[in-house]
């Protein structure tokens, strides 16, 4: 994918994504996972994947679409970011080549097997469709948009975790083929943005905002969206970014949005920065909550009050799925509960796949 027609010594830009790398014939992107080869960029991690595990659709996280579902989830190398506090710092700092010197444990696949397996797993484990997920997924968009547009043909979900940094066309190309996505959402200022992930935040508003407000499936559905923002001690976990982030939510995506606030652990290149308190996430979920958003929140700690879904009436406020890390005690929009995706309390609608 590139601007080129190919041919051997000429450079290449890449489009797929907001740094639009500009590569020498040979020269590998800010990625790791492009290169130019011959004028053309290819995908270096096509059919490679270095993580694969069946897992709660919560784990994403994702709480409004399908709850307690599995879904196989895959992983390959390389990322367009560059956070000093990435949990998965081994496969999304890594290229073909591994990572620091060592050599990364991949195994080789197709599309083709990638649809055989969901389906094995959807017989034998319930799986619901893919994942793709753990390093940057999008900086493998080939793989991705194949694999998608195949298990959407075999009726499985497709499912995103992504960084949010794509150019629109390509994002509009893949999204038709995608069920949910869970964007990041790393902070609310372009200073942090800039200092700490190497890009821009207002490319990422746009990703969010479009796949928001205009991605369609060819059913004429909505894609489903979810937000998580790692609230990380001294960098992003403010008042006021807080609210700027809330607010900006409220007015350019509406209030049915789920944001899941989640806990800063020490990693990577962040060894020195403490965990997140409990009660940051607590309070960001209740600056969150009085901003208007209706489904808020925490992550990465043991939260019951945080993991639930409530009832958005303000008139009955019902615990509608309850949550314990990522186990459902209780899914009342479930139809067994009479709610099919309705509250069975007051009738209000909630927003979801349910």
């Amino acid at each position: 994918m590139s601007d080129a027609t190919g041919a051997p010594g000429r450079k290449a830009v890449c489009w797929l994504c907001p740094h639009r790398c500009h590569l020498s014939d040979g020269q590998t992107g800010f990625c790791r996972a492009r290169q130019n080869q011959g004028g053309i960029i290819r995908s270096l991690s096509y059919g490679l994947l270095t993580s694969a595990a069946l897992d709660p659709i919560e784990k994403k996280p994702l709480y409004h679409f399908r709850p307690g579902s599995m879904i196989l989830s895959l992983g390959s190398f390389g990322c367009n970011l560059r956070c000093p506090f990435c949990q998965n710092y081994t496969i999304s700092q890594a290229g073909r080549d591994g990572f620091e010197g060592q050599q990364l444990p991949m195994d080789r696949t197709s599309p083709k097997e990638i649809v055989a397996a969901a389906q094995r797993l959807e017989e034998t484990s319930g799986n619901i469709g893919v994942a793709f997920t753990y390093n940057e997924p999008l900086v493998g968009y080939e793989f991705v948009y194949d694999t998608a547009r195949l298990l959407k043909e075999a009726g499985l979900a497709v499912v995103l975790v992504t960084n949010g940094q794509i150019e629109k066309a390509p994002w509009l190309h893949l999204l038709p083929y995608v069920d949910a996505v869970n964007i990041d959402l790393k902070g609310f200022t372009e200073e942090f943005y800039w200092k700490v992930t190497g890009t821009h935040l207002a490319d990422v508003l746009e990703t969010i905002d479009y796949a928001v407000n205009e991605a369609r499936t060819p059913e004429g559905e909505h894609v489903w969206v979810e937000l998580t923002t790692l609230l990380i001690p001294g960098f992003n976990d403010d008042d006021a970014q807080l609210h700027a982030e809330c607010t900006w939510i409220r007015e350019h995506l509406g209030p049915d949005v789920p944001l899941h606030f989640s806990a800063f652990h020490p990693s990577y290149r962040m060894m020195d920065v403490p965990p997140t308190p409990h009660e940051t996430l607590t309070r960001a979920r209740d600056i969150a909550l009085e901003e208007g958003l209706n489904y808020v929140y925490t992550g990465n700690v043991h939260d019951r009050e945080g993991d639930t879904t409530y009832c958005p009436n303000p008139e009955c406020r019902a615990k509608l799925v309850e949550r314990d890390w990522y186990r459902i005690i209780a899914n009342r929009l479930s139809a067994g509960y009479g709610g099919n995706g309705h509250c069975p309390v007051c009738r209000t609608a909630i927003a979801g796949r349910w």
